[in-house]
C-alpha cells in the first residue's frame, strides 16, 4: 500500500508541476502530497490551502476542482511516444499574407531501422525541400537510420487563414522555433501558448505572455524541452494596419 500511495503520489506531483502556481498548491494540498497539508480532513487541506494563497476555502475548492479536471485532461493528453526517433529541433515560420508555412526538423533516430516519422504540422501534401517524400503527413526517409543518426526534412505548405499556430508534441522534442510574419496586417495582441492545454488555444481565461510584434510585423518564439500532449505556439486576435 505504501509503494502504490509513493507511486501515485509521484505521478500526481510530476502532472502538477504543469500546472499554474495556484492550482498547483490547490491540488497538492488536497491530495495530501505537500507534508506541511498532511492532515487527517479534507476541510484542514483546504483551510491550509487557502491561508498560503490568501483566499477563501470556498475559492480553493473551486481552484481544487479545476486542478483535477486539469490533472485528469493533462493524464489523458501526455501519451508515451514509440521512442523510435525524437526531434532535436523544429522550425515552423508561417507567412500569413502568403498563407504558406514553412516546416524543418532535425531529428535523431532512437533505434535502427527507422525509415519514416510524422510531421508537426500535417497540412496535407506540400512542396518537399529535401530529406524525404510526403505521404499524408507522414515522411519516407530515402534510406533507414541507425539509432543515434540524425537526419534533416524540410517543406513548404499552403495554410488557410486561422487565428494560431501551435504545436502539440507526440515525440520528445528538444527545441522548437516558431516565427509568424503578418506583414501589412498585424494582430492587437499576440499570446503565446508555453506548455498550455489544448482548451487553451481558444480559452480567453488562459494566462500567458504577450509578445511584442516588431516593426517588421513578425513575431518570434522560441520553446525548449517540450512535455509531449501539451501545446506550444502562438494565437493572435483581430488584424489592425501596421503603422
Amino acid at each position: 500500500m505504501v509503494a502504490i500511495r509513493t507511486k501515485v503520489s509521484g505521478r500526481l506531483s510530476e502532472l502538477a508541476s504543469q500546472l499554474p502556481e495556484d492550482l498547483r498548491l490547490a491540488a497538492l494540498a488536497a491530495f495530501a502530497i505537500t507534508p506541511e497539508a498532511r492532515q487527517p480532513l479534507y476541510q484542514e487541506r483546504v483551510r491550509w490551502a487557502a491561508l498560503r494563497v490568501d483566499r477563501d476555502p470556498r475559492t480553493v475548492r473551486r481552484r481544487v476542482d479545476e486542478a483535477i479536471e486539469l490533472l485528469a485532461e493533462l493524464a489523458l493528453s501526455v501519451l508515451p511516444s514509440s521512442g523510435s526517433w525524437h526531434i532535436s529541433s523544429l522550425t515552423l515560420a508561417l507567412v500569413v499574407e502568403e498563407s504558406c508555412v514553412f516546416e524543418q526538423h532535425r531529428l535523431v533516430a532512437d533505434q535502427d531501422g527507422l525509415r519514416s516519422f510524422d510531421l508537426a504540422f500535417p497540412a496535407g501534401e506540400g512542396l518537399v525541400l529535401y530529406g524525404g517524400t510526403l505521404s499524408s503527413g507522414t515522411v519516407e526517409l530515402p534510406a533507414a537510420l541507425s539509432r543515434g543518426e540524425s537526419w534533416e526534412f524540410a517543406a513548404v505548405f499552403s495554410f488557410e487563414s486561422a487565428s494560431q499556430m501551435v504545436y502539440v508534441p507526440r515525440h520528445r522534442c528538444e527545441v522548437f522555433d516558431l516565427r509568424v510574419k503578418f506583414g501589412k496586417e498585424r494582430p492587437s495582441e499576440v499570446l503565446a501558448l508555453d506548455g498550455a492545454f489544448e482548451r487553451d488555444v481558444v480559452d480567453p481565461r488562459y494566462r500567458g505572455r504577450r509578445p511584442a510584434v516588431d516593426a517588421a510585423g513578425e513575431v518570434h518564439l522560441q520553446f525548449r524541452h517540450l512535455t509531449p500532449g501539451l501545446v506550444y505556439g502562438a494565437r493572435w486576435a483581430d488584424q489592425l494596419p501596421c503603422r
